[in-house]
């Protein structure tokens, strides 16, 4: 750390209580009050230096020579340092005095004027060579620049030249090439207290997330981000700090958790509840407006702290845009968003994610600049894949949710719907969802688990799927025909391609096998001949007799058993459609002869 020594006579000054005596052996003229201290001193070296004191006492009469310094910046043990300073007596100035003696040295006027190497240009030339130049001194240096020193220190514009000396030695960080200066711990890589090439360019996170109070480090991080250095640098540099300076950021992930009056934090630091929701409001207006710099995880947390905190609609709202932007980025567990609403029914935060969701489904519109923009962040070959990775999500988060009772299923339904169909590669996980929500809700009638079905598309389920759904007593009987309905089609049309693939590729073996391995859903990759092709189309036609069994042991009258049995002998020829119904002569006419029957 620099120190700068000033004077070459040794201690005159002795404290007794509370009283600073001069023992020169020249009788003291002048007592001075600084705050609960009182110091009896000399005239004469005192005038000679300050032009405030000298306006002081020259207009006192020579029995008034007591004066009150209680407004002078940094109190008695500054007044102490000038007091020795104007007497020639050894003092250091350092990175953690020096701008309370450059204030001291303001207030009492003690320029050129007044002697030459006056204290104004002691601590000036301190500060400018020694303190401005150095990352640790400059960091100690805005430290000592709070409470009551603070609006002097703004007005002699020592805070901003220290902020800026840090943002550019920041900033130079990013380019090691450049980089030369000391920083206040030397990490491996590093000589002397000197950045090398070889350390990383985001050593100065930890200083001023540590260090610096949010105002200044605003200022800090709005210079750096002008001087050009990239917007995720920032958003981790930001994103540091509020990790080390919001106690809830860290404990927001615990579900139903809440807050208390306030929280202690390191070294006993307490912060209160007000507190910390204006930090959180005034780091998310920091944060870069460049979208997918900041990390969705954090961006999660936030959001979830600043529900804890009950911070501000505009502060939600822009949490959730940001978050909306690059969904496709997040984990299911950081979207679990505990409900903190004061009549919240629900364990998690529905609205929240359906908004957050809502602004993520903007970007896929039916305009070709959305396809564009994905295609390029995303690369030319995969331009759905991030919607398609957001639908397995949601899926994955209606299935975790599901499971509330209290989950009314409009909302469910509305969630559900917001994913388009064609995004999905299979089904199976919205169906695992709907699964799981109609068994936590036994009362649903057979209207609202007909619409819920709705959701999902049976012909892009897997047969894993379709055989869980053919035995699955908890879904509405016309799913059930559905997704037999479509298995059977699917059957019948794998044996037909198995054959025609037969009869016109006998010499063509590779193709054959490529052809089997499509439709081998159990036995899995083994290559067939034309004995194993028929012994499997064996087995899947016992399948299908095993799923109509069970159909019949749903749907008891004679009758419509003997109906489904003539569904199952259709011919492959029926068009289908998702699954709200089929083509002609498909399963909507099947039903239909149904309700004949009954009738």
């Amino acid at each position: 750390m620099a120190c700068l020594k000033l004077g070459s006579k040794s201690e005159v000054f002795h404290l007794s209580g509370h009283t600073w005596v001069c023992s020169t052996g020249l009788k003291p003229d002048v007592v001075i009050q600084v705050q609960d201290q009182t110091f009896h001193l000399h005239k004469f070296p005192l005038l000679s230096r300050s032009g405030y004191l000298e306006s002081l006492f020259s207009k006192a009469s020579e029995t008034a020579s007591h004066a009150q310094l209680h407004d002078i910046p940094g109190g008695p043990d500054t007044f102490l340092l000038v007091a020795n300073f104007c007497y020639g007596v050894r003092i250091e100035v350092t990175a953690e005095n020096v701008v309370s003696l450059r204030c001291a040295a303001e207030y009492l006027q003690m320029s050129e004027n007044y002697g030459n190497a006056n204290l104004i240009y002691q601590t000036e030339s301190f500060l400018n060579d020694d303190v401005l130049t150095n990352w640790e001194d400059s960091i100690k240096a805005l430290e000592s620049c709070e409470g009551k020193l603070l609006p002097i220190a703004e007005e002699l514009h020592i805070v901003s030249r220290c902020v800026s000396s840090l943002a550019i030695k920041a900033s130079y960080a990013e380019d090691s090439s450049l980089f030369s200066w000391p920083i206040s711990a030397p990490p491996e890589g590093a000589w002397n207290g000197i950045q090398t090439k070889s350390t990383s360019g985001n050593w100065w996170f930890n200083d001023v997330s540590a260090f610096l109070d949010f105002r200044i480090y605003k200022r800090f991080i709005q210079i750096v981000a002008s001087r050009g250095v990239k917007a995720d640098v920032i958003a981790a540099s930001v994103t540091h700090y509020a990790k080390r300076n919001l106690p809830l950021l860290g404990c927001s992930r615990h579900v139903g958790s809440s807050p208390e009056e306030g929280t202690n934090h390191g070294d006993d630091v307490y912060y209160s509840l007000d507190d910390q929701r204006t930090l959180l409001e005034e780091i998310v207006e920091l944060l870069p407006s460049e979208n997918r710099v900041t990390s969705t995880r954090f961006l999660l947390r936030l959001l979830r702290t600043s529900m804890i905190l009950h911070a501000s609609a505009d502060t939600q709202d822009n949490l959730e845009r940001k978050i909306g932007v690059q969904l496709d980025e997040a984990g299911l567990e950081d979207l679990l968003i505990p409900n903190m609403g004061y009549s919240a029914e629900t364990l998690y935060d529905i609205d929240s994610v359906q908004r957050i969701l809502d602004h993520f489904m903007l970007r896929f519109d039916s305009s070709s600049s959305c396809v564009e923009e994905e295609k390029q962040v995303m690369g030319e070959s995969h331009p759905l894949r991030s919607i398609t990775k957001v639908a397995s999500l949601i899926d994955g988060y209606l299935a975790e949710v599901g499971s509330d009772e209290n989950l009314k299923v409009s909302k469910f339904q509305a969630l559900g719907a917001l994913i388009p169909d064609d995004v999905r590669p299979m089904d199976d996980g919205i169906y695992r969802a709907i699964d799981i929500y109609i068994k936590a809700h036994p009362w649903l009638t057979e209207y609202e688990r007909e619409q819920l079905c709705m959701l999902m598309n049976c012909q892009k389920l897997s047969l894993e799927a379709c055989t869980h759904a053919a035995q699955n007593e908890r879904l509405p009987v016309r799913v059930i025909v559905q997704v037999l309905f479509y298995e059977q089609m699917r059957l019948r049309a794998s044996i037909a391609e198995l054959f025609l693939d037969t009869e016109s590729n006998n010499e063509d073996t590779n193709g054959m096998n490529q052809a089997l391995e499509g439709h081998n859903k159990i036995k899995g990759n083994a290559k067939m001949g034309i004995k194993e092709m028929k012994e499997r189309v064996f087995e899947l036609e016992k399948e299908c007799m095993s799923m109509k069994q069970d159909l019949d042991k749903l749907v008891k009258p004679k009758e419509e058993r003997n109906f489904f049995s003539k569904i199952f002998g259709l011919k492959c020829k029926t068009k289908t459609t998702p699954c709200g119904g089929v083509g002609k002569g498909g399963e909507e006419d099947a039903l239909l002869m149904i309700r004949e029957t009954k009738n």
